[in-house]
């Protein structure tokens, strides 16, 4: 006779239809099965365990049903699946569904449609069918069947035409395109998704665009949206950076559209913006013509020089490249451009990309700005731009004197606040271009586009409001005057 081995449990084999487990011999497990029952002493190798203590009456889940926590127990119903939901329809529904279905079909004018529709749907309908089951009997089980057919298919119709109806709305509110005409009377907004002060700015823009002919970058073109609108997008992304994907949801296109219009459309801005309206630097007798009072100890200043850098991604084409675009100024990978300004804050020059590691001079001489000073012309610059054994001859740097001292004489106090007030607003026109958000990072797919980028991003930012307050105020008083 086996008897179970748990505490308060009397069963045995020769009176219970239980079935009976022995302990196991692993140590862990038969730990585990000592653990659940709570009892002091050791099993001996004749103990056994009723199915009783094991949920489902399996020895693979264990004993865990016994006197000391039943009242810990609860029920479980495991949840049922969730069937195909059906699509509920109502009586009208049915009937409605029905008119339209027959209405396409035939010809039949639509208010005899009503009149059927209203008959079936009253409440008398029901006792005129009782009725003419009694006066005009048929074959009950013929009728049955036909009866249940014909509500079989009315329904699959009913059901098939509402969900026709539900996509072909759900469609035509996905493909709802984005376009100028929805923001072109909110300023706010075009400054917002351009960069552009206004819609009037905007239009400018396009009219210098709107006759040229487009070679797209892809090698086909694009039709489906306008050219306004094409142009809208690239700004949107230069401007937001907005993803591509959000791009072609916005506009109802392809990714691969958003692509070719984005960079087909920079190189177009680059050419009309950058190349023909800023080929060359303006001459400092022009730059006397609005000169603004922190620039008036330096009459002759023809540009304002600085560096600034943009992040990008590790080369992984070799450790050369990864080295050559590392800056120790930003401890990180970047490309750097020389950006040069007038007296007045308007940006006249605008670099090439170059690695990181690059110095200053070394820009300054590749990119060739050199070759656009005359005899009498003044650079002002930063410290880090040494560049005096390079300049063509007549040409003067100015920049802040180093301290060689314990500290700075008056003189060179003054001067180097002199200096700062004049230079500070090349910073200020480079901070208005890093507002552009494509300039937060230049991905991989971007880096053969970058200077571009760039030089179109340096365009954009002369057509917003002047940058100095001295100079925006002469503007508005002469634009009053017209």
């Amino acid at each position: 006779m086996v008897m179970c081995w748990a505490p308060e449990c009397k069963h045995y084999n020769q009176r219970e239809t239980c079935k009976f487990f022995k302990f196991p011999k692993d140590a862990k497990e038969r730990m585990r099965w000592k653990k659940f029952i709570r009892r002091s002493e050791e099993p001996g190798p004749g103990a056994f365990l009723c199915s009783c203590h094991f949920p489902g009456g399996k020895r693979e889940n264990g004993p865990q049903l016994f006197q000391h926590n039943i009242a810990k127990r609860f029920s479980y119903t495991s949840p049922e699946k969730k069937g195909k939901k059906r699509l509920k329809l109502t009586r009208s529904d049915v009937a409605e569904a029905l008119a339209n279905i027959t209405r396409t079909q035939s010809g039949i004018p639509e208010d005899i449609h009503q009149v059927e529709i209203e008959r079936a749907t009253s409440p008398t309908a029901s006792i005129e069918a009782t009725e003419n089951i009694y006066l005009n009997p048929q074959p009950s089980t013929s009728r049955a069947a036909d009866d249940k057919d014909i509500l079989s298919t009315t329904m699959l119709n009913a059901e098939n035409y509402f969900l026709r109806r539900e996509l072909e709305q759900k469609e035509s509110m996905r493909r709802t395109a984005f376009t100028y005409e929805e923001i072109c009377h909110f300023d706010n907004l075009v400054s917002l998704y351009t960069g552009l002060p206004n819609a009037g700015i905007f239009d400018s823009v396009y009219q210098l665009l709107e006759n040229i002919e487009v070679n797209y970058y892809l090698e086909w073109n694009v039709d489906k949206i306008s050219k306004k609108d094409q142009l809208l997008m690239c700004l949107m992304k230069l401007r937001q950076n907005f993803p591509h994907e959000d791009l072609a949801q916005r506009f109802a296109v392809s990714q691969a559209t958003v692509t070719n219009i984005v960079i087909t459309w920079i190189h177009v801005l680059h050419e009309i913006l950058y190349k023909q309206m800023m080929s060359s630097i303006p001459s400092r007798n022009k730059n006397k013509t609005c000169l603004p009072n922190c620039c008036s100890t330096f009459t002759n200043c023809r540009i304002i020089l600085d560096c600034t850098e943009i992040a990008t991604m590790v080369p992984r084409s070799s450790m050369t490249a990864q080295k050559a675009t590392y800056s120790a100024y930003k401890h990180k990978n970047t490309w750097k451009a020389l950006i040069g300004v007038a007296p007045n804050g308007v940006v006249t020059f605008v670099s090439d990309l170059y690695p990181g590691s690059t110095s200053d001079k070394k820009i300054v001489q590749h990119c060739k700005i050199l070759e656009q000073m005359e005899t009498g012309d003044l650079i002002l610059a930063d410290k880090g731009f040494l560049l005096k054994d390079i300049l063509p001859p007549g040409v003067n740097l100015n920049i802040p004197p180093f301290l060689v001292t314990s500290q700075f004489t008056p003189e060179q106090v003054y001067r180097t606040e002199t200096i700062a007030r004049a230079r500070i607003h090349v910073e200020r026109a480079i901070r208005r271009m890093k507002c552009y958000k494509i300039l937060d990072f230049i991905p991989y797919s971007l880096q053969s586009h970058g200077s571009c980028v760039v030089q179109v991003i340096g365009a954009l930012t002369n057509l917003q409001p002047p940058l100095i307050r001295e100079v925006a105020q002469a503007y508005s008083s002469s634009t009053d005057n017209e």
